[in-house]
């Protein structure tokens, strides 16, 4: 049975663009598409209700919910849908979905209240604790913006897709990262661009435990070498590879720019309570335009 792509609704417009990514996503992968609306303190569906006041969010979750599946439905007839409104905290919820999902997709920086449910802490939550992988996707960005632009400057969906851009961490092991990246890049017919933001270790002389002080060219080796067996198993993915000397987040800033996806990394810290999902994820989510995905790794 195929793990659907889920989709957190709370009817900002971040969650709606969410919403239509996730859709354009599911019909790429040939996946089902599940689209929740989670928000605590409303009475189920069939649950009898005392207070006429409590049945005001609930129809507006239901209005909500069955507008935008409606809007999917006709927009993209061939993805299997389904929806469904739950009854608890957004944060439990929604990482309950992602147990059984393929793919957990919400939105970027919503407005908060009762139309951004899933903004700032409670999106940054679901990140910070999840193991399938997350995409974040702001509002405004539409099928048009995964594609470049020609030589007039405009967008068509049926041009080429903007590059696959992941973020590598050398020292911690980045094969689910470059996983999905891979995936996503062959999906889309689009180029990948990896990089590695590397510094000069943390001692006194810069050097490393055999004494040895890294240069330009022993980065540009180890990336090739991590990259090497990815590039036998996906041929068809034009790889292009960058090593570059300072700090990580400058590197990811500028090398989304022109990214259609940026994948990030996310460090899953054993036996610790709660999450984290690192700075450059932090300034990733709060500054790059285009939807950036978190995978989680050991």
């Amino acid at each position: 049975m195929l793990r659907p792509i889920v989709v957190g609704l709370d009817g900002s417009r971040e969650s709606v663009a969410a919403a239509h990514w996730a859709a354009r996503e599911a019909l790429r992968q040939g996946l089902p598409l599940r689209v929740v609306h989670a928000c605590e303190g409303t009475p189920r569906e069939n649950e009898p209700v005392t207070l006429p006041e409590l049945t005001v969010p609930r129809d507006w979750a239901r209005r909500v919910l069955r507008g935008t599946a409606d809007q999917l439905t006709e927009e993209y007839p061939q993805v299997p849908l389904s929806a469904e409104r739950i009854a608890r905290p957004a944060v439990p919820a929604l990482l309950a979905e992602a147990e059984s999902a393929e793919l957990l997709v919400l939105g970027n920086q919503g407005f908060g209240g009762l139309g951004g449910l899933l903004a700032g802490s409670v999106a940054m939550a679901v990140v910070a604790r999840v193991r399938t992988p997350v995409v974040l996707v702001r509002a405004g960005f539409d099928a048009v913006d995964e594609h470049v632009r020609n030589g007039d400057g405009e967008t068509s969906a049926e041009g080429p897709c903007r590059p696959v851009v992941a973020a590598v961490d050398l020292r911690h092991a980045c094969d689910p990262l470059l996983a999905f990246a891979f995936e996503a890049a062959r999906h889309r017919a689009a180029p990948l661009h990896v990089v590695y933001a590397w510094r000069l270790p943390n001692t006194r002389a810069g050097t490393n435990e055999q004494g040895k002080r890294p240069t330009q060219r022993d980065a540009e080796w180890v990336l090739d070498s991590v990259l090497e067996p990815w590039k036998d198993k996906y041929p068809q993915v034009a790889v292009h590879a960058t090593a570059e000397y300072g700090r990580p987040g400058p590197a990811v800033s500028r090398a989304a720019r022109s990214a259609g996806l940026l994948v990030l990394g996310r460090e899953v810290r054993r036996g610790g309570v709660g999450g984290r999902t690192g700075h450059v994820t932090h300034m990733a989510v709060h500054q790059v335009s285009c939807p950036v995905a978190v995978v989680a790794h050991e």
